[in-house]
């Protein structure tokens, strides 16, 4: 009898709720959801008190019942867990199948609140009022995800879908940064620890898509100004911390950027202390802020914090604690520093007269600009760029392909973005598009897109006529260059002249396409693409067609989550200002899928349903 006071189903129940409720934050790509969850959790309190004062043993069904909500709630709460505690970058690379997970715990908990044997638990009628609320609040929630926006969704989808020697914008990857909240070193370590927590869990399954995730990680660090480590093979905490666990080394003695004791500290303008090393890097990563209070500083000189180095000395002999030496073990270090040696002669070869020493002279910048931010600089510094820009109209196909690749790897830096449209390269740039080889024109769209970070650049390409041959690329070119144009086109539409261009270039045709053809895997981005240009009144016009509707109902029918949302968006921008295309719309049968996106869609899908709901509505009324 003992025993089975000690496994009470009702305590158990109970812990598991308030082990959800103490899980604290959530990532930011589930974390309305996972609040959601959490407060459905909190719902359940009242019938637990109810059931912990009845008198024992509990009838055969009840237990039965609490042992299938004990199994519901168990499954949650797993759920909750890693999106509180799992890494930020693999929750918004598989933010689908997520959702699709919180999906199948409010099914699960549905069924359970859907049969509660209220009089053999014998609840009160006010706890059955709420558990007859909280099985209509289970139903409704069932399907119903907040998923990613459209720009975090595009920048992923540009990040993982790189390959061979490109790289993502450091525009891009600064902004998915901020979006994923991965962008102080606190942040960063705890991210570290939670991709090494995954990997253990595959265990050697999907090593692929780890690595990619380690990259987008090794990413951030770069530009938060930490040193890249092995995540796989070397703890997130410093090893010489993990050696003395016992030991609390006091917090003023860790550099803020590594979180390791210090060997030389030293003092910027803000009055903030870091390791040499560490600050060194953050500068030469193109920083002029400082990493803490992210104030500018006034200028960049070091001064020696020989006070606190003496601290830290007494407080190691004291307490029989080594300092780590420091010393080079990385080549990318010393290739680095070969690369600047060698960048001089490169940049003196572009101009050569002999054909084959410009070809390997490009090459090997195209190579050495890849990984390195201080190679970017130095080549622009050495006046390499307008150098690149001459070779790109030259009849040579490998050299075109080189100069337009190394003017992509440039253009990761945002000071060279405005060297390179300063130079003139952008009209090159897009003759190489239009007639380059097939590698070349994928990496000229791929350039574009990185140039058009920038606003001003934005309307440059636009009206340097850019526009129609990434449209041309979108229609005819291989899967890599339908996705590099259609991310370039994402990013100029962004500009309301552009939005024009492309329209009358005639991108709505190739999107279309896109939409039939499901083995290219691109309907997200047409359909956001599309969200763009029904904005305007060229593009409504030239967009709603009668079999464009159709296939708007159908993805409001069949699509997923995210398609859904996007094609009631674009219905509702079409019906807001064209009464012809609700007619249209209802032809199809889009009331029914309406409502059923209004009681189970994203919540952004919702309240496009509802608009569009409201506005035919008021056409009945006319």
């Amino acid at each position: 009898m003992k025993g089975e006071e000690e496994v009470d189903p009702v305590e158990e129940i109970q812990r598991v709720i308030e082990t959800v409720v103490q899980f604290g934050e959530y990532r930011r790509t589930q974390k309305k959801e996972s609040h959601n969850l959490v407060r459905r959790f909190k719902l359940m309190l009242p019938l637990l008190e109810e059931l912990r004062d009845l008198p024992k043993p509990l009838h055969q069904h009840g237990l039965a019942w609490l042992a299938k909500l004990k199994d519901a709630l168990l499954s949650a709460k797993d759920l909750l867990k890693l999106c509180s505690q799992g890494s930020k970058i693999h929750l918004a690379l598989e933010c689908e199948s997520v959702m699709i997970n919180f999906q199948k715990i409010y099914d699960k908990l549905s069924q359970v609140f859907a049969c509660v044997p209220c009089d053999e638990l014998s609840v009160s009628d006010e706890v059955k009022e709420q558990l007859e609320l909280m099985h209509v609040q289970l139903r409704r929630a069932r399907r119903r995800t907040d998923t990613q926006d459209i720009e975090l969704a595009m920048d992923m989808m540009v990040v993982f879908s790189d390959e061979d020697d490109r790289n993502a914008d450091s525009a891009i990857i600064e902004r998915l940064a901020k979006k994923l909240e991965l962008h102080s070193v606190e942040d960063l370590n705890v991210e570290t620890m939670a991709i090494r927590n995954l990997a253990k869990e595959r265990k050697g399954q999907q090593n692929e898509s780890t690595q990619r995730i380690i990259g987008l990680l090794n990413r951030f660090k770069q530009i938060a100004g930490m040193e890249e480590t092995n995540v796989l093979d070397d703890p997130a905490m410093p090893k010489v911390l993990e050696r003395s666990t016992s030991l609390i080394i006091p917090h003023e003695f860790l550099c803020p950027i590594t979180l390791e004791i210090m060997t030389d500290p030293v003092i910027v303008t803000t009055g903030q202390t870091y390791e040499r090393e560490s600050i060194e890097k953050w500068f030469q990563a193109n920083h002029n802020t400082c990493p803490k209070t992210r104030k500018p500083l006034e200028h960049l000189s070091l001064a020696p914090n020989c006070a606190l180095k003496s601290l830290i000395e007494e407080w190691c002999e004291n307490n029989n604690f080594k300092l780590p030496k420091k010393y080079n073990s990385s080549s990318q270090e010393s290739s680095t520093i070969d690369s600047k040696d060698e960048i001089p002669s490169l940049v003196g070869s572009l101009s050569s007269i002999h054909l084959e020493e410009q070809r390997r002279a490009v090459e090997k910048i195209r190579m050495i600009s890849k990984e390195s931010p201080e190679n970017r600089v130095l080549v622009a510094e050495l006046g390499g760029i307008p150098a690149i820009v001459q070779l790109l109209s030259y009849p040579d196909s490998k050299i075109q392909e080189h100069a337009v690749t190394a003017l992509l790897n440039l253009s990761i830096d945002e000071g060279n973005k405005r060297l390179i449209s300063k130079e003139g390269a952008i009209p090159a740039i897009i003759e190489v598009l239009e007639n380059g080889s097939c590698v070349a024109k994928e990496n000229s769209a791929a350039t574009l897109f990185s140039l058009s970070m920038l606003d001003e650049i934005k309307e440059i390409i636009g009206q340097s006529n850019g526009i129609p041959p990434l449209v041309k690329l979108l229609r005819n070119g291989t899967v890599r260059g339908k996705k590099d144009a259609a991310t370039a086109l994402f990013n100029l539409s962004l500009n309301h002249a552009n939005k024009g261009r492309a329209i009358r270039a005639g991108i709505v045709t190739p999107l279309l396409q896109l939409l039939t053809d499901t083995n290219l895997g691109m309907i997200d981005e047409a359909l956001s693409i599309l969200l763009l240009l029904v904005l305007n009144s060229e593009g409504r016009q030239e967009i709603g067609q009668l079999s464009f509707i159709e296939t708007l109902v159908g993805f409001m029918r069949d699509g997923s989550p995210k398609n859904k949302e996007c094609a009631a968006s674009v219905l509702l921008e079409l019906c807001s200002n064209n009464s012809k295309f609700i007619l249209a719309a209802l032809q199809f049968g889009v009331y029914d899928h309406l409502v059923e996106i209004k009681q189970n869609g994203t919540n952004r899908a919702q309240r496009k349903a509802i608009a569009i709901l409201d506005l035919i509505s008021k056409s009945e009324q006319i």
